[in-house]
């Protein structure tokens, strides 16, 4: 085999790993360390017989490194190298290394946690990032620590930061300079056209300008569609070819393969080809600069997909791709200045993704809780919350967040807890058999056509005799465990398994629609659904404003809305910051969706506080009528706080409003909203705070210092230069020491005042003032007011008397 640069650093792998079970592999585009790893390591001692793991984050990576290595041992796949992945599995008797989906691995070990017969698991390109590989790592790592600390666990990636996941795994880390030719890189700009014309002039440049073959990346099917429509006028000895996650095996082996001799191929591709594979022939590269996400809300209808920028990290990958055999061009449809607005990386899926099917997996093995094992990116707390919550919801799990006896079914079922739910849903064999029909299209992106109506797309599914449809008809029936024919309802499953999603259209639209978990979606324009009364969402992508839109839907009657949602009253209350009023009404429901309302004239106190404190949750402390004088409250103790060490309760806006009902609901249901005008909020906070608290507060921060003329001035405990007064010079004649509060402890801050209420000094060194800049501030103010007292010696003269008396 020809020499490729990982070759150089084999052996460190091999002495890395001979001394210790972890390692972190970097090495970049086209060093040769998903095919040539793998390999070498089969003829360690510390293997003996055991299997090696690699995951792949997309099938056709992981397809096309098993094929690679299996070609290079002159065998087939599933013979010393297999492929295990949701639609094409080849493993054999003689099978030592098996090239997996990220969730393959997920659910193997989640079944056998420690791993039985396998010797080492490679994380291929893990800078990607997916969720499934973070949580394959998480559980790796518990697994050697706990169960199996022979398992040998390596990190391989091309732009991981290194140092950082070195730090957190404790794994030594070997570098491969790898070997790429140079790229010249060309800006394009970016124009007001759209993406695909853009892109399809772009190639056209290229093609005039360049030799060999392109390489587009664009964020999605219908941009790459779209593009490809724009360049169907190229001469025919230049071949367009498609490469996305949704087409079949051989249409993509089509794109990789080098063009026939005399011709010329563009690939316009997803992020797909960023990593791992190598497309024969192309040497420039062509990058729109976008990646499209998943992008998830607690709460929403899941993760919907957005399109963003794309990071450094992604668009040097893609530049990448021209240099892997000769000297190449990068076009880059963006001003070179906005580099500096991209951001270094993708962000981890982690911590934007609905969490619920990997808890439900950590439930089945054994600890629900995430916040134990080692994580690159520890999950975020309130996302967790959420994702626990739908699955208690939907019966996966019990209260205390252990598997029930249907969480049991759905964790083996290779799908998200929604489909899982529509598969477990059914009665009888041919519902369950029309459930997972439903699942098998939902979770493999581009069957059964385009069509918004999840009905018409369910038919020509039926219909289809793709290898890809026939594929996942079988795996729906190994998931219904029945080979009865797929019958029943379609509304009236999705409806059981999700009422969550079920909507009814806003009055006076006709693609509006309100759900029944709160929020709206809108239908795309010109949409077949328009008019439905309900409908049942299976799918969104995109805003418009604040509205998700909506990409699939299913019609539902009337009838089966009400057989799956529960009828309630509910009494609403709503607060009104410009009147400092309560609006209440009493609402007929089913679920979420309000079917009729009624105002109420007296609601109850505690109504009141809700509405009160609800409010206040989402638009901050400053919309109470009392802002102002609890605002200055809140200045005092925080200053007061800074010279008082103690646990005193955390009195940021952030810390008052999670305490709402431990300081303001109960004073507002004592009182009622009369507590909320000016004054009476600060003492809700000082009832809250106790006596002995407040005292200390009154006694640290006072509210106002007697001026020499007896009159009492407001102390101003907010900014940098508090405490601060403001007062007129001539009320400190006299004065030969500088102003203070506790006990003599803390200097004022003096903002002096000329006659007018403009500030013409400021100090805290009274004393000094009189002697210094007192001079000069003199001269200006005889002139400016002649008529008041500007004596030589301000120390030893007299403060003017009482308001109106000179």
């Amino acid at each position: 085999m020809a020499h490729l640069p990982i070759d150089d650093v084999l052996t460190d792998i091999s002495d890395a790993l001979a001394s210790g079970n972890r390692l972190v592999l970097s090495a970049p585009p086209g060093a040769g360390k998903t095919t040539r790893v793998p390999l070498h390591l089969l003829k360690a001692d510390w293997l003996d017989d055991q299997k090696i793991i690699m995951l792949e984050p997309r099938r056709i990576a992981a397809r096309r490194a098993a094929e690679f290595m299996a070609k290079s041992l002159g065998e087939k796949v599933g013979e010393t190298v297999g492929v295990r992945s949701r639609l094409d599995t080849r493993i054999g008797p003689k099978t030592r290394i098996e090239v997996v989906t990220e969730g393959v691995f997920t659910n193997l070990i989640t079944r056998d946690p420690d791993l039985p017969g396998i010797g080492a698991v490679l994380f291929d390109e893990f800078h990607e990032r997916s969720l499934d590989a973070d949580l394959g790592l998480a559980l790796a790592l518990e697994t050697q620590d706990a169960l199996n600390d022979e398992l040998r666990i390596i990190i391989m990636s091309a732009t991981l930061d290194t140092a950082r996941v070195t730090q957190i795994t404790h794994a030594p880390l070997v570098q491969s300079d790898g070997r790429a030719h140079p790229v010249e890189t060309k800006y394009l700009g970016r124009t007001q056209d759209r993406m695909e014309d853009q892109m399809a002039r772009a190639i056209k440049k290229a093609l005039a300008a360049e030799t060999g073959s392109i390489l587009a990346f664009l964020p999605g099917a219908a941009e790459i569609n779209r593009t490809a429509e724009r360049l169907s006028d190229l001469s025919d000895d230049i071949l367009i070819c498609p490469l996305y996650g949704a087409l079949s095996p051989k249409e993509q082996d089509d794109a990789i393969r080098p063009a026939p001799a005399g011709k010329r191929k563009v690939v316009l591709a997803t992020d797909i080809a960023e990593s791992s594979l190598t497309i024969e022939g192309v040497r420039v590269v062509v990058d729109a600069g976008f990646a499209r996400i998943p992008e998830y809300t607690p709460g929403s209808l899941g993760a919907s997909l957005k399109t963003i920028k794309a990071s450094l990290a992604n668009v040097d990958q893609r530049r990448g791709r021209a240099g892997r055999t000769e000297p190449g061009v990068c076009y880059r449809l963006w001003h070179e200045e906005e580099n500096r607005g991209l951001p270094k990386s993708v962000t981890p899926e982690i911590l934007n993704a609905d969490l619920s099917s990997m808890l439900l997996r950590l439930a089945f093995w054994g600890d629900p809780d995430p916040f134990q094992l080692t994580w690159l990116d520890p999950p975020a707390k309130g996302i967790v919350e959420g994702a626990l919550s739908s699955l208690k919801a939907i019966g996966f799990l019990d209260p205390s967040g252990h598997l029930t006896a249907l969480g049991q079914e759905a964790v083996r079922l290779p799908l998200s807890p929604r489909l899982a739910k529509l598969v477990l849903t059914g009665t009888n064999d041919g519902e369950r058999a029309l459930g997972a029909r439903i699942a098998a299209l939902l979770s493999e992106q581009g069957l059964g056509g385009n069509n918004i109506n999840l009905t018409h797309r369910v038919d020509m599914f039926d219909r289809s005799s793709a290898p890809r449809a026939k594929a996942m008809k079988a795996k729906a029936q190994d998931w219904s465990g029945t080979r009865a024919g797929a019958k029943g309802d379609i509304a009236s499953l999705l409806a059981a398994a999700w009422p969550d999603q079920i909507a009814r259209k806003r009055e006076n639209t006709t693609d509006r629609y309100q759900l029944s978990s709160g929020g709206g979606v809108k239908l795309p324009e010109h949409s077949s659904l328009q008019n439905q009364n309900w409908l049942i969402i299976c799918e969104t992508g995109g805003q418009s404003k604040g509205e998700a839109i909506v990409r699939l839907a299913c019609p539902v009657d009337e009838a089966v809305v009400k057989s799956s949602l529960p009828e309630n009253t509910h009494d609403y209350a709503e607060f009104d910051a410009a009147t400092g009023s309560v609006r209440a009404r009493r609402q007929k429901r089913l679920g979420g969706i309000v079917l009729s309302e009624t105002p109420l004239q007296k609601p109850d106190t505690t109504a009141r506080a809700d509405a009160v404190c609800r409010a206040v949750t989402a638009q901050g402390l400053s919309i109470l009528p009392g802002w102002e004088a609890l605002s200055r409250y809140l200045h005092r103790i925080r200053y007061a706080a800074s010279l008082h060490a103690s646990d005193w309760p955390d009195t940021s806006e952030t810390g008052l409003i999670e305490a709402l009902n431990d300081w303001l609901c109960p004073a507002i249901e004592l009182s009622g909203l009369s507590v909320i005008q000016s004054g009476e909020l600060t003492n809700a906070l000082r009832n809250w705070l106790g006596w002995t608290i407040t005292s200390e507060i009154d006694r640290l921060a006072p509210t106002s210092w007697e001026s020499p003329t007896g009159r009492s001035v407001k102390i101003d405990y907010d900014g940098e230069q508090a405490p601060m007064i403001s007062i007129r010079v001539q009320e400190l004649y006299g004065q030969t020491r500088h102003p203070s509060i506790c006990d003599g402890k803390v200097p004022l801050t003096l903002s002096l005042l000329s006659p007018a209420q403009r500030q013409v000094a400021l100090t805290r060194d009274l004393p000094g003032f009189w002697q210094g800049g007192y001079a000069d501030m003199r001269k200006d103010m005889k002139g400016r007011y002649p008529k008041h007292n500007w004596p030589e010696d301000p120390a030893s003269a007299s403060p003017p008397g009482p308001r109106g008396k000179r």
